[in-house]
């Protein structure tokens, strides 16, 4: 099927909005395209932004109530009329009215009216409305949430999800429609933060299987008025990046400005979604939820000291959080008994108060441990390197990677005194199915010089499952060690760097090094853009297959590997936009990928843990 987004300015002015998307709708056909995906708030002018003690974008609840539509009004009626003309779906996002009338003038009286992705049919028929489940903000204030879960559309090419605003800072949203059955996401957005663009629309797409097609407002997202903000009006401009993502997190078409216009891309949803993917390694997404290790994300969990070695220095430290952290990965190119010299000779020479490898770091391949007697000879190894590398790490310096000790795999952290903490791990994988699995993931008070750290470890795939690093992030940890085998790119390009965004905490994750294909998409490579003119001319789109095939040069392999990824300064995006540092990213982490043998970075623990800037408040 072929998917075009659009994105566009609007007003506070409906029959101009309406004639912006009529005509962006007829642009955007020239393509014939069998789905058009339009911008949030596509009948009005609105920022959810609460940046300031200022009047709200809306006047009041009347102004509310009189830029919102009906659903047989002239507005949705038009649009209908252009999915038929056209033959195709659109999805648009607007306001709409859900009481059946305002009888009143009270603007200080609030009425039902939902923000909502509507979606048309080739026949003009109106077959789903998705409200938006969370609302954020001054949207809080004039609109009301769902008040049941959106569902998934059937059509003939696929199944289709809606995404609303900020839907994509969280897994939460996207990974119900998948579990849903949904195959291509349908996001409807008006926001002025590069970061879902360049970040969380791409991890949802990837951890998910599923196609997404974003569509972004440009433009001023707030009235020009004369009232003095805190924020500069020109830095509430949508910035438009309207993109459509493939499963595997690559970029099928974009528009890398913020200008009127609108891309498309053909795919294919056969093979799309959650309960079609498996993992290079042969594992099916589906075997690996565990849904009873996710259901009490908010209780406690136990704390794993072993306090038989923690000094009474360590004890005072226990409620200081040390502002930075020296963090190191380190990958041997060696195997079995050199590999562990290898890690030994380093530490020797090296001051990292945390020591990153990859799992089970000794073994090149890992399908030795399929064999009985090798997985018996791979746990003598793991014991022989507790030993070793415990007798040359010094106070309050630590080592993390997994092995294998009585019989399963688990992460574990190595101290001067030997074994530390453990952590069995905690989804089936393929790799090593011989494992029996963990029940809990257990937070770690990690006793360092300037102060105690909470920490916990994930290994195997279980870093990929969105669920159990919010099962760990909500209870409290600064830090997670990744100690894990990189089996796709997108691990490390979103997902990870998604979960550290969006939980606030700091990631090391150490791999050996993979190279994968750097090759676009099978099937999926046809997109154009087509850009509006100051003129306003109707620029037709080319289709630019033959140029793409022509350019389609032998590309080298990409090399992957782990990623040091800390957070940016507890600022708020007030501070930021007054200091003049507002990059147009709000919550991106500052990331060092894994290079060469030895990679270093400092952490800021001190700052995780504040879910100011993770929450849906600031977007």
């Amino acid at each position: 099927m072929r998917v075009a987004v659009s994105q566009f300015a609007t007003s506070l002015n409906a029959q101009e909005n309406l004639a912006t998307c009529v005509c962006m709708i007829n642009e955007a056909a020239v393509c014939e395209p069998c789905l058009i995906v339009l911008p949030e708030f596509c009948n009005t002018l609105f920022c959810n932004e609460v940046l300031d003690n200022t009047q709200p974008w809306y006047v009041d609840h009347n102004q509310a109530w009189h830029e919102a539509l009906t659903l047989n009004g002239a507005f949705l009626q038009s649009i209908a009329a252009q999915a038929k003309k056209h033959n195709c779906y659109i999805v648009i996002s607007v306001t709409l009215r859900r009481d059946p009338l305002r009888d009143h003038q009270n603007g200080s009286i609030k009425s039902n009216i939902s923000v909502t992705s509507c979606l048309f049919s080739p026949l003009g028929k109106l077959i789903q409305q998705a409200d938006k489940p969370v609302l954020t903000g001054y949207e809080n204030d004039f609109f009301t949430s769902a008040s049941k879960v959106s569902e998934v559309v059937t059509t003939p090419f696929g199944k289709l999800g809606f995404l609303s605003g900020c839907d994509d800072i969280t897994f939460e949203a996207s990974r119900g429609l998948a579990l849903d059955g949904a195959q291509l996401l349908c996001h409807s957005m008006s926001s002025f933060a590069l970061d879902q663009s360049s970040l969380h629309g791409p991890a949802r797409a990837c951890e998910n299987n599923v196609f997404l097609a974003a569509a972004n407002k440009v433009g001023s997202l707030i009235p020009q008025q004369p009232v003095q903000n805190l924020i500069p009006q020109e830095m509430l401009v949508g910035v438009g990046q309207s993109q459509i993502v493939s499963p595997d997190g690559k970029v099928l078409a974009k528009l890398n400005n913020n200008e009127e216009g609108f891309i498309f891309a053909d795919i294919d949803l056969a093979g799309a979604g959650f309960n079609n993917k498996c993992r290079p390694d042969g594992t099916e997404l589906t075997k690996q939820r565990r849904p009873e290790l996710y259901q009490h994300l908010t209780l406690p969990m136990k704390h794993q000291s072993q306090h038989e070695h923690v000094h009474e220095h360590e004890l005072a430290q226990a409620h200081k959080v040390p502002a930075t952290a020296n963090v190191a990965i380190f990958a041997t190119y060696k195997s079995n008994e050199p590999a562990i010299e290898d890690v030994c000779h380093y530490i020797e020479n090296n001051l990292s108060d945390i020591i990153q490898l990859p799992e089970l770091f000794f073994l090149a391949d890992k399908t030795v441990t399929h064999d009985t007697e090798q997985l018996a000879q791979v746990g003598s190894l793991s014991e022989l390197l507790i030993n070793q590398v415990s007798a040359v790490l010094r106070p309050f310096q630590y080592v993390c990677t997994s092995l294998v000790i009585e019989g399963m795999h688990q992460a574990v952290l190595i101290s001067e005194h030997g074994l530390f903490a453990t952590q069995e791990q905690l989804h089936f994988c393929q790799r090593y199915q011989w494992t029996a699995l963990g029940d809990e993931v257990k937070t770690i008070e990690l006793p360092l010089e300037q102060g105690n750290i909470n920490v916990a470890m994930l290994t195997a795939d279980d870093a990929n499952i969105a669920e159990i690093v919010k099962v760990a992030a909500l209870n409290g940890i600064q830090l997670l060690l990744v100690p894990f085998d990189i089996q796709e790119p997108c691990e490390v390009e979103y997902s990870l760097l998604s979960c550290a965004a969006e939980n606030r905490i700091c990631i090391v994750a150490a791999s050996r090094e993979k190279s994968f294909s750097n090759s676009f998409p099978s099937g999926n490579t046809n997109n154009s853009a087509n850009n509006g003119t100051n003129n306003g001319t109707n620029n037709r789109a080319n289709d630019n297959i033959d140029n793409q095939n022509k350019n389609k040069k032998k590309l080298k392999p990409q090399k992957s590997t782990g990623l040091i990824a800390s957070l940016t300064p507890d600022l708020t995006l007030l501070a930021l936009c007054k200091s003049g540092k507002f990059n147009g990213y709000i919550n991106q982490p500052l990331v060092k990928h894994q290079h060469g043998k030895i990679t270093k970075a400092l952490i800021h623990p001190a700052v995780a843990g504040n879910k100011l800037m993770a929450t849906k408040d600031i977007w």
